[in-house]
This record gives structure tokens, C-alpha cells and sequence, in this order.
């Protein structure tokens, strides 16, 4: 991607607190390596992988052109949402099966979520992973990691330099 926009990539996973387990959808600009939006739910289903595409077009709108890629999750290859990705004219695309390097940066960012956050972290609530996760996104990820792939600035920090370059 050479520019915010082009490419989205998404993917789910799944937390467990106590025997319940509650699942998270992010979308990332594959360009900045932006979460532009995420989702929480106890269920790992359709409307999960909606709610985020949704609030992504709100956050961002819905370029021209936009390429959206997940893997090949039910929810993302289920007839809901492939007819609301050509609602508003979005390009589909899917890992190749058994691929799962085919959408790295959504399964990196997992990682790194797993690593720096949840995994260092007891959660008594639903409420609990909720208020971490936006902590780590919106406090953290966004605005103050920095990324070797986008020289050592963080996702915030890229995408103000492009916008102030154009």
C-alpha cells in the first residue's frame, strides 16, 4: 500500500477469562499499520467481523478502490459480509489456504498484543479485557510503538507525515 486506504487486513482471536471465552476483530491500514478499528464480543461470528468493518468505514470513510483481506475465517467468507463489502464497492481478499503468512500483519499484531499486553494481565471481566485492549490500541499501539517497517515511527506518527507530505 502506498498510501492510507488502499488495503485493509483483519483477523480474529480469541481471549479465555474464566472458563468464557470472548473473541476480538481488528481491522489494520496495511499502510501504517494502523488499527483503524476492533471489536469485542462473546461470540466469534459474522456480526463480530461487521461491527468492525462498520466502524472502520466511520473512522476512515471507504476509498475508492479499497482492497479488504482476511484470512479465510467463516465470518469473513460468510454471504453477510461479502454483501456488505460490495454495498460499499470494497475488493475482497483472502489468504490461500494454509497460508497463514498470507495476512502476517493482522497475525503480528496479535502477537504483539498477546505479548506486551493480555498475556502480563489477570482479567476478572469482560469489562476488564475491554478497557486493556483499548489501552493498549489507542494508548499504546497507535500513538507511541514505533515499527521497524515504518522506520521506527508509529502508526500515528506515518500516516501524519503522509498526510503533511500531500
Amino acid at each position: 500500500a502506498h498510501s492510507p486506504n488502499q488495503i485493509w487486513v483483519s483477523d480474529v482471536t480469541c481471549f479465555k477469562i474464566k472458563y468464557k471465552y470472548y473473541y476480538i476483530c481488528v481491522i489494520l491500514d496495511l499502510f501504517s499499520r494502523k488499527v483503524v478499528s476492533y471489536t469485542i464480543s462473546k461470540k466469534n461470528s459474522t456480526r463480530l467481523v461487521t461491527s468492525a468493518f462498520k466502524q472502520a468505514v466511520i473512522e476512515r470513510g471507504c476509498s475508492r478502490g479499497l482492497v479488504f483481506h482476511s484470512d479465510r475465517g467463516s465470518q469473513y467468507l460468510s454471504h453477510t459480509f461479502q454483501q456488505l463489502l460490495q454495498q460499499y464497492k470494497v475488493k475482497p481478499s483472502v489468504s490461500a489456504s494454509g497460508h497463514p503468512h498470507d495476512n502476517a500483519v493482522a497475525e503480528c499484531f496479535f502477537k504483539y498484543l498477546k505479548l506486551e499486553e493480555t498475556n502480563r494481565r489477570f482479567y476478572n471481566s469482560f469489562n476488564d479485557l475491554s478497557l486493556s485492549v483499548f489501552q493498549y490500541i489507542d494508548g499504546y499501539y497507535n500513538s507511541r510503538r514505533p515499527h521497524s517497517s515504518l522506520g521506527l515511527l508509529t502508526p500515528n506518527q506515518f500516516e501524519n507525515n503522509f498526510f503533511s507530505r500531500s
